[in-house]
């Protein structure tokens, strides 16, 4: 009976040295992780007052309350590990891990992809009414996303999803398998979808602009790229090694599986790396932000004139506006002399 068992039907892992790894990587992003995210929630709430401000800091604050939830999952993960156990064995601490990963993942997920369409609106579209700028003066949209993730991640708490018979293992769950597949599947590859054309559109828009102020444009492209790349090396890899398990799976070769699921696992230990690449995101999405977050925590890093040292284009940008703002002055000046004589 036990030689026949599969790999994955049990959360004991076969190779515990690997795993002790695993637990290592997920406990230095934890450590890196968890004071970045605190910092940067604290600013949110106590010096930008995200409620009183634009729409994009209520999403940001949303994206980083994502990942504090998900980092208080890391620990126990990581002990799970090092105890040679892919999952923990108390069936309520098991799956309400699983509830949170998934909730949580999917959150943050859902908000990258928001930023990045809002972004899109405001730089290809500034003029046309939608349904995102209708929602914009509120944090509805905030509340409406997390509400729809709920339902969505209500199957892995029916059954154990990574650790046990998930699709293609026992029939009379079937349905419950290939449903929670598919809400795996869907919610990271119609976001990169979205994420790739929203970038496309902008880099295309930032082409085609040849007068004006292209500053707001690049920060745009920058934004939606940086987005991407972490949407790219983050989920993207656990989605494509959860494929080949899967595969390897339903056509029943368990040496082939044993393998992709320690892969898998080693990739779903990656995908939280977005807890630390994040803030990226926001630094790049808000100019006030980055120079907040120096200021409190990096004041070395401001220059003299009260810039970030490495903001030089945006003084270059001022320095070169002040002469012809200058000059303006002065013919304003001339006419109202010319007008009273």
């Amino acid at each position: 009976m036990e030689s026949t068992m599969h790999p994955s039907d049990n959360c004991t892992v076969e190779t515990k040295p690997l795993y002790v790894f695993y637990s290592v990587v997920v406990i230095v992003e934890f450590v890196l992780a968890l004071p970045l995210n605190l910092t940067v929630i604290y600013l949110f709430i106590f010096k930008l007052k995200f409620w009183k401000t634009n729409t994009n800091n209520i999403f940001l604050f949303n994206l980083v309350l994502a990942d504090i939830l998900l980092l208080i999952c890391l620990p126990v993960k990581a002990y799970s590990f090092q105890m040679g156990e892919r999952r923990s064995q108390n069936e309520v601490v098991c799956k309400a891990m699983l509830f949170m990963l998934f909730l949580n993942r999917g959150a943050s997920i859902a908000f990258l992809t928001v930023i990045s369409i809002d972004r899109y609106f405001n730089v290809v579209h500034p003029r046309k009414k939608n349904f995102l700028k209708i929602l914009k003066k509120s944090p509805h949209i905030s509340i409406l996303i997390w509400l729809l993730l709920l339902p969505l991640t209500i199957p892995t708490m029916l059954k154990t999803f990574e650790c046990c018979n998930s699709l293609g293992r026992e029939d009379e769950n079937l349905t419950t398998d290939i449903f929670r597949e598919i809400v795996f599947f869907t919610q990271i590859l119609i976001p990169f979808i979205v994420l790739v054309f929203c970038t496309a559109q902008i880099v295309n828009r930032l082409k085609k602009k040849t007068v004006g102020d292209r500053t707001k444009l690049r920060r745009a492209v920058f934004l939606v790229t940086s987005v991407m790349l972490v949407f790219s090396l983050c989920f993207l890899p656990c989605t494509i090694s959860r494929m080949v398990l899967l595969l390897v799976r339903v056509k029943e070769y368990p040496e082939a599986e044993a393998i992709a699921v320690q892969v898998y696992d080693g990739l779903m230990c990656l995908s939280y790396l977005d807890c630390l690449l994040d803030p990226l995101v926001y630094c790049l999405s808000s100019t006030k932000f980055q120079t907040l977050y120096l200021e409190h925590y990096l004041p070395f890093l401001i220059g003299k004139d009260g810039q970030p040292s490495d903001s030089s284009h945006s003084t270059g940008n001022n320095s070169n506006t002040a002469p012809l703002k200058h000059a303006q002055r002065e013919n304003m000046a001339t006419q109202g002399t010319s007008s009273a004589s």
